[in-house]
């Protein structure tokens, strides 16, 4: 099942364009991240998603306009927002009397196991929580829904490396599974590679990377290569390289065709030095750094 497909979506504000033509496709029970810059689109497109803000070109949400159907979609999406807050004054218990209130698939059970699994007390008042038990309230509050699609907008913006863990292994082991579907936006990009079964790379509006996990780990390559192979290995056009500890860390496309239409093979290059599948983090460098037509067409 398709969850989400948009077909030349477009988004301007005044001569700033904010979305360029994207194409975007997401399916059941995957997990999306979309990763770029400041400015890139990022917020944008989940804003589209949402329904916060209308919109050129064709989207569709779980079958549904998220612009004209907002009120009938949002029973079956969560979304948390890194400027998500709530009312300092208001007691653990008190919200999810609430959310219990507005929201008929909210099942408090559920919320209150996943909370007893953190140090939040019932009757602690949001400010005296840490922002790191903030956010785990509001995951726990979203876990309890039984919704569709989970956007999730730089969820862990802030927070410590434990608590971004604890985030991370709460959604994996207490929340998705094969009828849910994630899009998550981060800057924290190490923290995802091992979550994530879809990636995509925007930039200034326009998809400059779109792939599954399996395709990133078959498609691209990073060698750290021995001194005296370094000349091969940059004939053999890398898309990126970089300096580590005196040795050239070069990063192939293996897709990317060089010379007599002939792709490169691991064996190539396990010829040249180490090799290892680059982090998410690499490539994105070498997407985002990159100005060369060729670097950019290698990975749309």
């Amino acid at each position: 099942m398709t969850v989400i497909e948009a077909r030349g979506l477009r988004k301007t504000f005044g001569t700033t364009i904010a979305l360029d033509g994207v194409d975007l496709r997401a399916e059941e029970g995957r997990i999306l991240g979309v990763i770029g810059p400041n400015g890139a689109g990022k917020s944008t497109v989940l804003n589209a998603i949402l329904g916060l803000t209308p919109y050129q070109g064709e989207l569709k949400v779980l079958g549904r306009d998220p612009w004209s159907e907002r009120d009938q979609l949002m029973r079956d999406v969560c979304f948390i927002a890194d400027v998500a807050v709530l009312p300092p004054w208001i007691r653990v218990s008190q919200v999810i009397d609430y959310v219990s209130g507005v929201h008929p698939r909210f099942d408090r059970v559920k919320a209150k196991s996943f909370l007893a699994k953190t140090a939040i007390k019932h009757h602690s008042k949001v400010r005296e929580l840490s922002k790191g038990m903030v956010t785990q309230l509001h995951l726990a509050l979203v876990m309890a829904i039984d919704a569709k699609l989970l956007v999730l907008d730089e969820p862990t913006l802030g927070l410590d490396l434990l608590y971004r863990k604890q985030f991370y292994d709460a959604l994996l082991n207490d929340y998705f599974d094969r009828s849910r579907t994630i899009v998550v936006t981060t800057h924290q990009v190490e923290d995802i590679q091992h979550v994530l079964t879809d990636l995509m790379f925007i930039n200034q509006g326009r998809i400059v990377l779109n792939c599954s996990m399996e395709e990133f780990e078959a498609r691209y390559l990073e060698v750290t290569v021995h001194p005296e192979q370094a000349a091969a290995a940059r004939a053999l056009k890398p898309i990126h390289a970089r300096q580590v500890l005196g040795r050239s860390v070069l990063l192939f496309d293996l897709k990317l065709d060089r010379v007599a239409d002939q792709n490169l093979d691991r064996q190539q290059l396990a010829a040249l030095g180490e090799m290892r599948t680059p982090s998410i983090a690499d490539l994105f460098v070498a997407v985002m750094g990159n100005s060369s037509g060729e670097a950019q067409g290698a990975v749309r």
